[in-house]
Formats: structure tokens, sequence, C-alpha cells
């Protein structure tokens, strides 16, 4: 995780966005253990209070389980959640978006689908 920061939103939505994004692409899976709080708090500079609350709303949206003694781990069925959520949210939030400027600039299915190297 790199210790780049964007000032929009706060540090431990944007720690909880990078677990999600590891866990949707398949770096960590699930059973894996989640690096500890500690080690992401000193590999990203923030305080360990800001990861442990990311790690937190993990757990509270059932993504992750703590271990008593061992740590916290990605709950089984956790990417398939997570990937209802985020095909949900890209429906409602970016994809009419999308949809519009495809018909504005009249572009064709085919055209769409064409690799960009081959137009």
């Amino acid at each position: 995780m790199e210790p780049e920061w964007n000032d929009n939103q706060p540090i431990y939505r944007q720690l909880r966005a990078r677990v999600v994004d590891m866990i949707l692409d398949g770096l960590i899976k699930e059973g894996d253990a989640l690096p500890s709080v500690r080690a992401v708090a000193a590999e990203t500079r923030v305080n360990p209070l800001t990861v442990l609350k990311a790690y937190q709303q993990l757990v509270d949206e059932q993504l992750v389980e703590k271990r008593r003694g061992l740590g916290m781990f990605v709950s089984d069925g956790a990417r398939a959640l997570l990937l209802q959520a985020e095909r949900q949210k890209f429906l409602q939030e970016q994809w009419p978006a999308i949809r519009a400027t495809i018909q504005r600039l009249g572009l064709t299915p085919a055209e769409l689908l064409t690799p960009a190297k081959e137009r």
C-alpha cells in the first residue's frame, strides 16, 4: 500500500477502499490474514487507530472477521458480497453517464467491442 492520500475523503475510508480493491483483484483471498494494524500503520505512516478504524469498518460489513489472538481474516463470501455491491454501485453511479456519452457520440456496440489498436 503506497502512502499517498487524497484530501477528498478520510484516510480510514481510503485504507478500506484499498483493502476492498485487493480482495476484488484477488491479491488477498478469502481466508487470508490481513496485514497487521501495526505493519500497515508503519508502512503507510498513519496512526494505528486510523488503520484499526478501517479494519473495523470491514468487520462491521462482514467482509473481515476477527480471530482472537490471531488477527483479522477475509471472510468466506467476502468477494461475492463486494462484487455484488460494486456492480450495483457501478450501474447506479457510473453507467448512466457512460451510456449517455455513448448515445451522444453515436457509438455502436461493434465499435465499443473493437480493440483500440484496430481502429
